[in-house]
């Protein structure tokens, strides 16, 4: 089989790098398998959550009383943009080979993630302040703080990730090492994706609903 024949659930190099599509084959299937472990525990605290969000409540309020959807739709759309530009990173990573305009889309992205980080932030803080809903007030807010806290923390750490592959991108360049450790940062920030649009759907958009 050809390296052009290989195929990996990641950004397919054999085009334009051989050595590097190759490399990539082990590397990338194992990082699968640690995003999948990282979705079970997703899958756990969804699932606390729909129990919490039901049963939970106490004397506390009710999701429908305390979330704000324009802010919720906001964050999508910030975290949905930031995704889109990492995937132009990536593109000019492959096509271009160009350092400078990696780390120019990978700045846009920080920037719209750290937006998304500061705006979660914020909606803690009204709830707290505004709607008297702290995570001690019923078990159906500990589930979403928990939630949407290891959603928040999961991003951060991308958004650091991202700043040490800034570092490495200009002492390094765009070698395969470089290479291989973007592929698996945009395979982790697009899975942040995923579970933030199942958090708005199920959370927010059910709750406010129900």
């Amino acid at each position: 089989m050809s390296v052009s024949e290989r195929l990996h659930p990641g950004l397919n190099l054999a085009g334009t790098d051989p050595e590097a599509h190759e490399a990539a084959e082990e590397v990338m299937f194992g990082f699968w398998i640690f995003l999948m472990s990282d979705l079970v525990l997703f899958a756990v605290l969804f699932a606390t959550y729909a129990a919490m969000s039901v049963q939970g409540i106490a004397d506390g309020p009710r999701p429908a009383e305390v979330f704000d959807l324009t802010a919720a739709f906001v964050e999508t759309l910030l975290l949905l943009l930031s995704s889109f530009a990492f995937g132009f990173a990536m593109l000019a990573m492959k096509y271009r080979e160009s350092g400078r305009g990696v780390l120019a889309w990978l700045l846009v992205t920080g920037v719209l993630g750290a937006a998304f980080v500061g705006m979660e932030l914020h909606d803690y803080y009204v709830m707290v302040t505004a709607h008297g809903a702290p995570p001690q007030a019923s078990g159906f807010l500990s589930a979403y703080y928990l939630l949407t806290g290891t959603h928040a923390l999961h991003v951060s750490s991308g958004l650091v990730w991202m700043a040490v592959m800034a570092v490495q991108i200009s002492v390094m360049g765009l070698n395969t090492t470089v290479k291989l450790r973007l592929m698996r940062l945009a395979l982790f920030w697009h899975m942040l994706d995923v579970v933030w649009i199942a958090i708005f759907t199920f959370v927010y958009l059910f709750g406010v609903v129900s």
